[in-house]
C-alpha cells in the first residue's frame, strides 16, 4: 500500500528509502500519537500481535494483527480514562503486559503501570496495578519487562521527593512473579536528585536542562545482574542488580555538558563488549542538535570509551523539515520468540530522520545501510514525519511509528 503524504513547508511528498521496501501502511483508525512501546506477541492460535502504547491521550494502547504484515489488521485500541495521563511505554512477556502511567502533573491517578492478561487479544483482562502516585511523583514513564519475573521501572514514588522538579523519577526494580501483587524489592537514584541525601543535587546544563532521572533501564537475561540505564542529563550508567535490594554502579558515562544531554537508551552488545547509546532530540528546528547515536568501548566497565557515532544526514537540511531531527529509540534486542536479536545489526528512529539502519561490526567505523523516510503524513502538526520508535521481527520485518498522524509503517530490508 502506498503512503499518503502531502507535500508541506520543509517537508517532503513522498518517502525516500534505501534498502528498505514498504509492505503496508495502517492509520490506526485516525489514532496515532504512538509513543516508544512497542512488543509482539504470538499467540497460542499462532497470531502475531504488535502492541503499540499511545504518546497521548485519548488512547491508551491499541493492538495490530501483523500475521500477514502486508495485510495489518487493528484488533483493539482502548482509551485513557483522561486526558491528563499518557501511556507511553509497554512491554510483553508470553500473555502478559505491562503498560506505564504517567501523568501530566504530581499527585494524579492513575499513575504507575499495570498489568494485563491479553490471551485474548481483543479482550484484554487487567490483572493489577502497581500505584506509584503520590504528592511529588507522576508515575512511571518507562517499562522495562522481559522475563515475566521483574518489572524493570522509571517513575516516582510517594515517598521520593527530589531536590529539583525535573528529577521525579528514579530507578525502582518491581517483583511481579505474582502478577496480582507486585512488590518493590528495590531503587536507586542519581546521587542528590532526593531530599536528605548527602550528596549535592548535581549542576544543571546551562541551557538544556532536561533533568536527572531515568529513561530506559534495560536488563538482559544474558546479563541479570546489569542494568543499563541511560539517566537523561545524568549521562549512561552500569548498574550492578546482582543483590536487587541494593543497586550499585559499576560504570559511568558523562558527556553534558559540554553536549546537550537527554541519554536516552544504553543497549550493551553484551557479546563483543560494546554499548549503543541515544540522546533523544526533544526540541524542534535543530535547537539542541547534536543528538546523537554513540558506539561505546564498555570492554572495562568502569572505563567506558565513547568510539564513535552512527551516521546520520546533513543537520543542515535534516534540522530545516519540520519536528525534531535527531536520536531516539532503537530496537534492542529483547528476548522472546518474535524479536530479531543482533550484535552487529542496529535499527533507531530520528525523527524527521526516519528509521535507520547501521552495521556496526566495525565499531570505530559503522556503516548506515538502510532507511525509510515517509512523506510528511496527512495533518501532521510538524509538516514532516516524526518517527519514534521500531521493532523488528525475527523473519526481519520491521514495524515503526510516527509520533503524530503518520501511525504504522510495516517494511522488508532489501540488503
Amino acid at each position: 500500500m502506498a503512503v499518503e503524504a502531502s507535500l508541506r513547508p520543509g517537508g517532503q511528498a513522498t518517502p525516500l528509502a534505501l534498502n528498505m521496501k514498504l509492505l503496508a501502511h495502517h492509520e490506526l483508525a485516525g489514532f496515532g500519537g504512538i509513543g516508544e512501546g512497542i512488543n509482539m506477541q504470538k499467540t497460542k492460535d499462532g497470531r502475531r500481535i504488535l502492541w503499540l502504547a499511545h504518546e497521548s491521550a485519548p488512547k491508551n494502547f491499541t493492538a495490530v494483527d501483523v500475521t500477514d504484515p502486508r495485510n495489518p489488521k487493528m484488533v483493539v485500541q482502548t482509551d485513557l480514562p483522561h486526558a491528563e495521563v499518557r501511556s507511553n511505554s509497554l512491554d510483553v512477556v508470553g500473555d502478559i503486559m505491562a503498560v506505564a502511567y504517567q501523568t501530566k502533573k504530581w499527585g494524579l491517578k492513575p499513575a504507575g503501570f499495570d498489568l494485563f492478561d491479553i490471551r485474548k487479544p481483543e479482550q484484554p483482562k487487567l490483572i493489577s496495578h502497581f500505584d506509584t502516585s503520590g504528592p511529588c511523583s507522576r508515575g512511571a514513564h518507562c517499562v522495562w519487562f522481559v522475563d515475566g519475573e521483574y518489572v524493570h521501572l522509571t517513575s516516582g514514588a510517594p515517598d521520593f521527593e527530589p531536590t529539583h522538579e525535573k528529577d521525579d523519577q528514579f530507578y525502582q526494580i518491581i517483583d511481579v512473579r505474582n502478577p496480582s501483587k507486585p512488590v518493590e524489592v528495590g531503587r536507586w537514584w542519581y546521587p542528590g536528585t532526593r531530599k536528605g541525601d548527602a550528596a549535592p543535587p548535581p549542576p544543571r546544563h546551562p541551557k538544556f536542562d532536561g533533568g536527572y532521572r531515568p529513561h530506559n533501564t534495560n536488563v538482559y537475561p544474558q546479563r541479570p545482574d546489569r542494568a543499563y540505564v541511560g539517566y537523561i542529563d545524568g549521562g549512561a550508567w552500569i548498574l550492578d542488580i546482582s543483590d536487587k535490594a541494593r543497586p550499585r554502579p559499576v560504570g559511568h558515562l558523562q558527556y553534558s555538558p559540554p553536549y546537550n544531554g537527554f541519554t536516552h537508551t544504553v543497549m550493551p552488545l553484551l557479546e563483543r563488549g560494546f554499548l549503543i547509546i541515544t540522546d533523544e532530540c526533544v526540541k524542534d528546528n535543530g535547537e539542541d542538535w547534536p543528538k546523537l547515536g554513540w558506539v561505546v568501548d564498555a570492554r572495562v566497565e568502569s572505563n567506558l570509551v565513547p568510539v564513535a557515532t552512527l551516521p546520520l544526514p546533513p543537520a543542515e537540511v535534516f534540522t530545516k523539515r519540520g519536528g525534531r531531527f535527531g536520536a531516539h529509540n532503537l530496537h534492542e534486542n529483547l528476548p522472546g520468540p518474535c524479536s530479531f536479536r543482533s550484535e552487529n545489526i542496529v535499527f533507531g528512529t530520528f525523527f524527521n530522520g526516519g528509521m535507520r539502519v547501521y552495521d556496526v561490526s566495525n565499531p570505530y567505523q559503522p556503516r548506515e545501510i538502510g532507511y525509510f523516510v515517509p512523506g510528511a503524513p496527512k495533518l501532521s502538526p510538524k509538516g514532516s514525519a516524526q518517527i519514534n520508535d521500531v521493532w523488528v521481527d525475527e523473519n526481519r520485518i520491521v514495524y515503526t511509528v510516527d509520533r503524530f498522524t503518520g501511525g504504522l509503517y510495516t517494511l522488508e530490508p532489501t540488503f
